[in-house]
């Protein structure tokens, strides 16, 4: 009798990891996204221009669209040569998807990929993935975390002020509720309920981004150590003064503190003579 035929739906770990990397640069709603990826009679150039239009610089844009693409080539390929798994096919791509983001998988991970929802809701009931936030799912084997689950699920927040500070371990303050900085004109009402938000012009906006790994291993996008410092003497009156006071104190003694970046920051902010005497006196204190 012949052996049933293992049918091996693996897909190539650098697509795996470009196509994970590519969805996490894209802060737009994903259904944009789609919309365009959809329409497969367009030329390459002209969907890499509309993608250009949610993911800067260009250069990103086209590396974001490659991953896209090279990814959904690989699915198709299989359920064109295997139409009857295709069951087995989405679902081994949604595993590997997590599992290449550490365990976490959001349902924009999927919308690209023309994979239907439904497909989550029966792993979920099979327990191959756990329903941890809307939109949000954890595998058997991840820890949750809730720093990245939940930019995962709000893209425009960045993590600021102390909470930024406390993933360079310049606070002492471990921060229970999140602290996020947002866009002026983003307004979603959970983030309110759940965060200490501040609001700000979309020229500061994305001032001083960087990316650092959570203590899980993931990464997350916060404002780099020089602009952390200038949003806490911004907003020092809804700060704790004394972890202010200890925070600056901090960042004096540093050895890889920037004052040339400070001060660029803090000029941009308005902020220059303010800074540079807070700062300066903290050299002495």
């Amino acid at each position: 009798m012949r052996k049933e035929e293992k049918i091996d739906f693996k897909i190539n770990k650098n697509i795996l990891k470009d196509y994970v990397e590519a969805i996490n640069s894209i802060k737009e709603p994903m259904r944009q996204i789609k919309e365009q990826l959809n329409q497969i009679s367009k030329p390459m150039q002209e969907l890499s221009k509309t993608l250009n239009e949610f993911v800067k610089p260009a250069a990103e844009a086209n590396y974001a669209f490659e991953s896209i693409r090279k990814m959904s080539e690989q699915l198709k390929s299989y359920s064109i040569k295997y139409p009857n798994e295709q069951y087995k096919i989405f679902t081994d791509a949604i595993k590997q998807i997590a599992d290449t983001n550490n365990g976490m998988l959001s349902t924009r991970m999927i919308e690209p990929l023309n994979i239907s929802r439904q497909y989550l809701s029966i792993m979920q009931k099979n327990n191959d993935i756990e329903k941890i936030a809307r939109g949000i799912y954890l595998t058997p084997s991840a820890f949750e975390d809730s720093y990245f689950s939940f930019q995962q699920k709000y893209k425009q927040v960045i993590f600021s002020h102390m909470n930024a500070l406390y993933f360079y371990g310049m606070t002492e303050e471990f921060p229970y509720n999140y602290t996020v900085t947002v866009p002026q004109n983003y307004h979603v009402d959970i983030v309110n309920e759940k965060c200490n938000v501040f609001y700000v012009s979309d020229e500061i906006y994305e001032m001083g981004v960087v990316e650092v790994e959570t203590p899980n291993g993931n990464k997350v996008r916060v404002y780099d150590k020089e602009r952390s410092i200038c949003d806490i003497i911004r907003s020092k009156g809804r700060m704790d003064s004394e972890q202010v006071k200890k925070a600056i104190k901090q960042y004096t003694q540093s050895r890889d503190k920037d004052i040339v970046k400070l001060s660029k920051y803090s000029k941009k902010m308005g902020l220059s003579d303010k800074v540079m005497e807070i700062v300066g006196g903290a050299y002495y204190d």
